[in-house]
Formats: structure tokens, sequence, C-alpha cells
């Protein structure tokens, strides 16, 4: 897998497809796979409300959110288990 393209490179790659001055299908010059640019022209299109799906700022919430989410699962996980501790250590039955 290549490393990650800069926001200003996919949306110059986006830009250049659109135009027509550099074909989707043949995007070895810049160093991409042919999916690449694909993908990037689609989220550009939700994006400008082109097409229907989640926007790139709705995305990157629900990635923050979903994080949010696990580590928060976690805390409790972990209190419940420190309760559970204390609670034993402490002859209060449960």
């Amino acid at each position: 897998m290549s490393a990650a393209k800069t926001l200003e490179f996919r949306c110059r790659a986006v830009e250049l497809a659109r135009k027509g001055d550099k074909p989707v299908a043949q995007p070895d010059d810049l160093g991409i796979s042919e999916s690449g640019p694909r993908r990037w022209m689609a989220q550009a299109d939700v994006d400008e409300g082109k097409r229907e799906g989640l926007s790139s700022g709705e995305k990157q919430e629900l990635v923050r959110l979903r994080r949010e989410n696990r580590v928060l699962h976690k805390e409790k996980e972990i209190l419940k288990r420190a309760t559970a501790y204390f609670a034993k250590e402490n002859g209060i039955p449960k």
C-alpha cells in the first residue's frame, strides 16, 4: 500500500481528472493506483452535494466518535471491575 496522499494532492488529481488533462484510468504518472482518483472524485461529489453519502467532515466526526466510544467502553469496564474488587474487599455483597 502506498503512503497516504495529502489533501492538496488529492484535490489537484481530481481537478486534473475533471478537466480531462489527465485521464482517470491512467494515473501511473502520479504514482497512484487507478482506484484512488475514482474514490477521491466520488468523495468530492459527495462533499459538493452532487451525490448522496457522508461528507468528509461527517466521516471524520464518525471516526472521532467511534474512538471516543471505544475509550468510554474500556473506562466503563475498568470501573466495573474496580467496583467489584473493592466491594469484595470490603465485604459488601453484590
